[in-house]
């Protein structure tokens, strides 16, 4: 028998078992599984009356709201692809992808509308604009379009599980973003693999800490529906903010990367509230200094969850939540674990490989790149087959990132390909160092990236951010880490900033800091 996996399997599960039970608790509305479905029918009613077909983009930019979350399932009953727009680009960014996506209609939070304004009239094949909140420009106004239609049950445009779901702009960096294509298949059997390993049930609250554009939130959309848990919604990173909900909503669990963990944790530092007991932090983005497992595990109360992935691959593939034969070992260990990239998840192989593809031995000293097979790889990049092939080769997708694997079986991230640091023919990992440096107390936030040497060719600068309050020199940080670290790794220079850019996921953007150093140098920019 063959059933195809769709994704809008999920809703219809937490309808039937959950209906009554609060799906979305948002700024200005609570609604149960049985709402959430009759506005999802409302939505592919209005969408279908627009024109929108089997196979047509529809472009969401919004923060995490209802309005975000019903938009993934009323797209997929009409067979749409589901296009969520990453919230901090420049209007430039959002015409190439609203051009290079075809987007046929543009969802676009009132907040958020003045990024694209400037550019809508130069997108031809974009047919209407929906603002969530009041009308601009005569655009549709949400809920009163929606409310228009009727919410009964849709009749769904017949979808197979190799039918793309969700098309994702990966950062452009170097270039134009790269549309990521998924397919229903590669995003349910990634929803039953990541809900396995994070023992997601229905007794859990998510606060939608992580952006939804953000490959989904990490897929949270569909595996926290599925199992009908309450799912808060969070428009904006605030820390405090953060706990206040955690606390008046009982949130057992969130997704977020390493520096919002950062604010999270100094936050709580400066002013601890009663949380609910053994929550989880699910982390992932770049490799967090052992000190944030401590702090989460022995401050907080709650449990440290590292895993890996990236967009190409929807995205977890691994996880670093210690087995039963580690449990017992000193506490220290198991945070230096905690930290690691981790172990395969189930359904994906995750290698790491040398440049003739073979895997590296278990040796926690030699270096090679991240491969995966998996049921979660891409359909390919929209457009690109020339990236696509670059990325996929011989049946692995490289991932980019640079690791080793220990004696356990344990991979542990180095650096991307990009950030890896080459000092007079030595290799420098970026995060080594810096997990160094976050040991430091007078430390909140560090990058370390490659700068040009006239005699070493690069070596390793050091961006930091002072907790407030502190002060430090560079001769001080330079003999601190003198003590931790080998002499080639110290960072020959230093400078000090208010902030680190970043990311609307909270990702720091070490090609912003590398700019101003390589500006006039004749290499490119890495």
């Amino acid at each position: 028998m063959h059933v195809p996996l769709v994704l809008t399997d999920f809703l219809d599960r937490a309808v039937e078992l959950y209906g009554s039970k609060p799906a979305i608790i948002d700024d200005h509305q609570t609604l149960t599984y049985d709402q959430l479905n009759d506005r999802v029918n409302q939505l592919s009613r209005g969408l279908q009356d627009l024109g929108v077909e089997k196979g047509d983009k529809v472009a969401y930019l919004a923060p995490n709201t209802s309005e975000m979350l019903e938009g993934f399932y009323g797209v997929f009953q009409v067979g749409g692809v589901m296009t969520p727009l990453n919230t901090r680009l420049k209007p430039e960014d959002y015409k190439f992808i609203l051009t290079h996506s075809e987007s046929k209609v543009l969802f676009v939070d009132e907040e958020l509308y003045s990024l694209v304004k400037s550019v809508l009239h130069e997108i031809p094949q974009l047919q209407e604009v929906i603002i969530h909140g009041n009308s601009f420009d005569g655009h549709l106004a949400y809920e009163s379009w929606r409310s228009n239609y009727s919410s009964d049950d849709f009749d769904r445009e017949p979808i197979e599980e190799s039918d793309i779901a969700s098309l994702l702009y990966t950062s452009g960096t170097t270039g134009n973003p790269k549309g990521v294509l998924l397919s229903h298949r590669s995003n349910y059997l990634h929803a039953l693999s990541a809900m396995h390993h994070l023992r997601v049930s229905d007794q859990d609250t998510l606060l939608h800490v992580l952006p939804m554009f953000h490959v989904n939130g990490w897929g949270s959309p569909f595996y926290y529906t599925l199992n009908g848990a309450t799912q808060v919604m969070l428009r904006k990173v605030d820390p405090e903010l953060i706990l206040q909900k955690v606390k008046d909503h009982q949130v057992s669990i969130m997704h977020m990367a390493p520096t919002v963990l950062n604010m999270l944790l100094e936050q709580y530092e400066s002013n601890p509230i009663s949380l609910p007991e053994k929550g989880r932090i699910v982390i992932a983005g770049s490799a967090p200094p052992p000190a944030f497992v401590r702090k989460v595990e022995e401050e907080m109360d709650w449990e440290f969850i590292q895993v890996y992935g990236m967009t190409e691959i929807t995205p977890l593939i691994t996880t670093s939540i210690l087995r039963s034969m580690e449990q017992e070992l000193p506490k220290e260990e198991q945070y230096l674990l905690k930290a690691k990239t981790g172990y395969e998840m189930v359904g994906s192989k995750v290698r790491v490989l040398d440049e003739f593809g073979k895997e590296v031995p278990r040796d926690g000293k030699s270096i090679g790149e991240i491969g995966t097979r998996s049921n979660n790889v891409m359909e390919g990049y929209y457009k690109n087959p020339e990236a696509t092939n670059e990325t996929i080769r011989d049946g692995w997708l490289y991932t980019g990132d640079m690791a080793i694997v220990d004696e356990r079986g344990y991979i542990e991230i180095v650096d991307r390909k990009k950030d890896v640091i080459i000092s007079g023919g030595e290799n420098i990992s970026s995060i080594e160092v810096e997990a160094a440096l976050y040991d430091h107390p007078s430390i909140l936030e560090t990058a370390v990236i490659a700068v040009p040497h006239e005699k070493w060719g690069e070596t390793p600068h050091a961006v930091v951010v002072e907790r407030e309050g502190h002060s430090l020199t560079e001769e001080e940080l330079t003999e601190y880490c003198r003590n931790k670290l080998a002499h080639f790794k110290v960072p020959k220079s230093f400078s000090f900033v208010e902030e680190l850019p970043k990311t609307a996921s909270g990702k720091i953007q070490k090609v912003q800091l590398r700019k101003e150093f390589w500006k006039h140098e004749d290499r490119m920019v890495k």
